[in-house]
Order: C-alpha cells, then structure tokens, then sequence
C-alpha cells in the first residue's frame, strides 16, 4: 500500500481557534508493527487545547491535534497479526509525533495502540474511550489504592472522573466526588459513594466526610494544592496536567499521569474496552462536528460545563 493523501484538521500557528484550518498531507504507508487505519472519528481533548495555544516544540506547524481515533485498518505492515484489514478499531496516539494527532482522514499508529471497538458502541462513541481510559487507569495505578480505602474524585461530572469512579469502585474504593446541583444525581449514576458541593467548600466538606482526611484525590479538576489539606498525612494526589513541584510536599505525594507513556500498553486498552462492553464505561458523545468546524469544537469545550466529548467526524474514504 502506498502513500496517500489525506484532509487533517491543523493547527496553523499558535493561537486561539481561528488558527485552526482544514489541511491536505501526505500519510506514508504502514511499516513494520504499525497500522494504517481510515478515521471516521476523533475526540477533541483539553489537550489539544494546550497544543493549539502553545504548539509543539521542535516540530513546525502545521501541528495535528487529537489523541483518540477510531475508524477502518486500511492497511498493515508486516509483523501485524493482531489486527486485520477491515477491522473496526479505536487508538491511542500523541500528537506530538512528527506525524501529528488523531484528527486526521488517515493515520499510521502502532499497532500495540490499536484495539476492537467494544460492541455495539458507534465509531463516535469508541473515540472517546482509549485516552481517558487509559489515563483513569494509569492514575489509579499510580496512586495503588487499596480495597476498602477512600479516593475523592475533582470534577466528578467530567468524561475523565466518568471513568475513574466505576473503575475505583469495581476495585473496592470509597468514592466521593464534587458536583455542581444540577449535576448530582449523573455523578451518583457513575458510582460516587459521596457527592460533595463543587467549589470552595469542597476540602471542608471531604473532611466533614472524613475526618481523618482521605487516601487519596484523583484531581481531574486541576485543583492541586488546593485539594492538600483534604488529603491525610502519607496521601497521594494524582495530577493530569503536570505539576511544578517536589515529588512530595506536605507529607503529600504527588503521582504525575502521563497518560503519553502508555499510549501503547494493549493490556490497558483491551481492558477499556472490556469495561465499555460490560457497561463499566459510558462513552459520552456530547456533539459531533466535520474537520472544517473543528475550531467551533474547540470553543465549546473552552466554555466549559460540556458532559462528554465534541467528535470530529470524517467521512467515508474512498478506496483508490
């Protein structure tokens, strides 16, 4: 199978929204432990928000966002055995490879990043699993909680703490989590033991909830050292967007999620699937958009409150 050309949402420069513009690119052929898969959708991430208004260092832009596709293989290289021309899939990638992001007509990924679309979920529903999937269950890891102790969840109305509080509950966690009124009845619905009032009176209420403070906080929320005084003595917070500090600070230890390092841990992903299959895992949908209104997409999400993902969607390829 030879080089194909392929439209891609790109980031032209950074900057707000308006940088954002459909582009044409090259997309080499699959090689050796890699697939070719045509992408039907791709999730929108606040990561690709940091990517649009930052960009990427070493790399020149045009930059393609996106962490998540699902879609068709087109191709394999050899040594591929796992995964066959045909086959429905959702991936994983980092858009900080020289060949960009998910959202994209056409990608080449490692085949290790590659797993079957759970059943009966939709392409667009399936591009939202892989990154947060594996972003809950790398800071569950990190963090090593175990059966019977208390994890407080930031942002429990997020598609992230979605998938941390069913996945800390099927592991035998205590869960609180904050929500906003409106939203409390969705967050009991993933599986909070305890939902507390989001904002300022959040610590005092955890500790109202547990007087001794909890084991840990997975701060989906970006909240960090605010969250400290909730946490006991020996704790551990997980942390998604990177942490300017010391590995432990006020007898608190911080666990960096660095959802790019496992982008190619199979197990991890074929586990996110078994949970979506077995209803473990919601996938949200909360809008679709083509790559041309990719940065509408972008500003949705900036303006906050959206319960579940914007999808770019592609269409159907046809086979040259």
């Amino acid at each position: 199978m030879r080089s194909a050309t392929a439209r891609a949402v790109g980031i032209t420069r950074p900057g707000g929204p308006d940088v954002l513009d459909v582009i044409e690119r090259d997309v080499r052929e699959a090689g050796p432990g890699e697939a070719r898969i045509a992408v039907r959708a791709a999730a929108v991430n606040p990561t690709d928000i940091g990517v649009r208004e930052r960009g990427i260092d070493g790399l020149p832009p045009p930059w393609v966002p996106g962490m998540d596709a699902a879609g068709i293989v087109e191709s394999v290289g050899p040594e591929v055995e796992r995964v066959a021309v045909g086959d429905g899939v959702m991936a994983a990638l980092s858009p900080r490879r020289p060949e960009g992001g998910g959202q994209a007509e056409l990608v080449v990924v490692p085949a290790a990043s590659v797993v079957a679309v759970p059943d009966d979920a939709t392409l667009e529903e399936a591009a939202t699993l892989p990154m947060n999937g594996l972003t809950a269950l790398h800071g569950l890891e990190l963090l090593g909680l175990d059966e019977g102790q208390t994890l407080a969840v930031t942002g429990g109305a997020g598609l992230l703490a979605s998938y941390v509080i069913p996945i800390a509950k099927e592991r035998g966690l205590l869960v609180l989590a904050d929500a906003f009124p409106d939203d409390e009845e969705l967050v009991r619905g993933f599986g909070a033991d305890v939902v507390l009032p989001r904002g300022d009176a959040l610590v005092a209420a955890l500790r109202d909830a547990v007087p001794d403070g909890v084991d840990a906080v997975f701060d989906t929320a970006l909240l960090t050292r605010r969250m400290f005084p909730a946490i006991r003595e020996g704790g551990a917070i997980a942390v998604v967007r990177g942490f300017e500090g010391d590995d432990v600070e006020d007898g608190i230890r911080i666990e960096r999620v660095l959802v790019g390092t496992v982008l190619d841990r199979t197990d991890w992903l074929r586990d996110v699937r078994d949970l979506a299959v077995r209803g473990v895992l919601v996938p949200r949908v909360a809008d679709t958009y083509p790559p041309e209104r990719a940065a509408d997409a972008q500003r949705r999400m900036e303006a906050g409150g959206l319960r579940g993902r914007a999808v770019i969607v592609f269409p159907e390829r046809t086979r040259m």
